[in-house]
């Protein structure tokens, strides 16, 4: 029977569904990030910054987190933003591009100003905003958007402007996307100016299996247990894999789940039990990983992950799911080594 929570056990649940754990690869980013920004200050020509991975991997994850150590605050009657993290609009021209931007500096209306405004107009209130509001890095998020379904014209166009934005305005720019917002980097306007380029992976036994069990123990210790659970022991990090096949997204949210269990049955800790039973409840119907001795479970890797066919006769054939390999257990995933 499933208690409600009290109020601590909820601030125990919120602290962790809202917890960051590095791992080498999102502290490369977080590196990168800072470096882009404390290069802003110093001034001269600004360098930006391609970051991609596949759902759920952890773009939103790490920019947030970036943005979190660098708050908006007040000065005087000027509302400062260090940190600008905006997306690309669903219906992507450059005029929108800029409005969306102005709306995310805070300045309402900018859609009614439109017709008066045009391009030039919007542009040159962009770069005085940004100026204003002392903005030192502009990270856009979900830039695949602007590749997909859209004409060379059109992306050369909205790339450009960004590109003069960056310019004009003094601000490094950080494009975020799935895999093939990669293809920007071959706008020539961009190739050279993109000089950090990161893709963030899923996680993977046959490779990266200290970093996947020291990422699980960042994230026990953070449950808010005297006694964490061992989730980078193999009872508990090879059924999780089994899961989640290594996406970041996807293994928080079954810990989510899981703590929830556990703190309405006011447990001490976090057990298999509390994870099968969260399984359940997310992945209905599916085989769960914890109720099959470790030793027989079938685990997938990533194989290949999604991308863009600009060939394809229909918008469902163009966007080409993540492929994963054939299911092995954790004996024959090791052999690859």
């Amino acid at each position: 029977m499933h208690s409600a929570l009290s109020p601590c056990q909820q601030e125990q649940l919120i602290s962790f569904r809202n917890c960051f754990v590095e791992h080498s690869i999102l502290s490369r980013v977080l590196q990168a990030l800072e470096r882009l920004r404390n290069n802003q200050q110093l001034g001269g020509e600004q360098q930006c910054m391609l970051l991609t991975g596949d759902t759920g991997s952890g773009k939103s994850y790490v920019i947030k987190q970036f943005a979190s150590q660098h708050p908006d605050y007040l000065d005087g009657d000027t509302y400062i933003r260090p940190v600008l993290i905006s997306r690309i609009p669903s219906r992507p021209d450059v005029e929108r591009m800029m409005i969306q931007l102005l709306s995310d500096l805070g300045q309402f209306g900018a859609e009614s100003r439109k017709e008066r405004r045009r391009e030039a107009g919007l542009a040159e209130a962009l770069v005085k905003i940004l100026k204003k509001c002392k903005t030192q890095l502009i990270i856009i998020n979900e830039f695949q958007e602007l590749i997909e379904f859209k004409s060379i014209e059109d992306r050369q166009r909205v790339a450009n402007r960004l590109k003069l934005i960056s310019e004009e305005a003094g601000i490094p720019i950080v494009l975020v996307g799935m895999p093939w917002a990669a293809e920007i980097a071959e706008e020539p306007q961009w190739a050279s100016r993109l000089m950090c380029r990161i893709e963030l992976p899923y996680f993977k036994l046959s490779m990266q299996r200290q970093e996947y069990v020291r990422f699980l123990k960042g994230l026990a210790v953070r449950m808010g247990f005297d006694n964490p659970p061992d989730l980078g022991g193999i009872e508990f990090a090879i059924p999780l894999f089994a899961a989640c096949s290594g996406e970041v997204r996807r293994l928080k949210h079954l810990l989510d789940e899981a703590l929830q269990i556990a703190l309405q049955e006011n447990a001490n800790s976090l057990n298999t039990e509390h994870l099968s039973e969260a399984f359940d409840r997310l992945f209905y119907g599916k085989e769960n990983p914890f109720k099959v001795p470790v030793d027989q479970l079938k685990i997938s890797e990533v194989s290949q992950y999604a991308r863009y066919n600009p060939q394809a006769v229909t918008k469902e054939e163009a966007l080409v799911k993540t492929r994963f390999a054939d299911a092995l257990t954790l004996a024959q995933i090791l052999k690859k080594n």
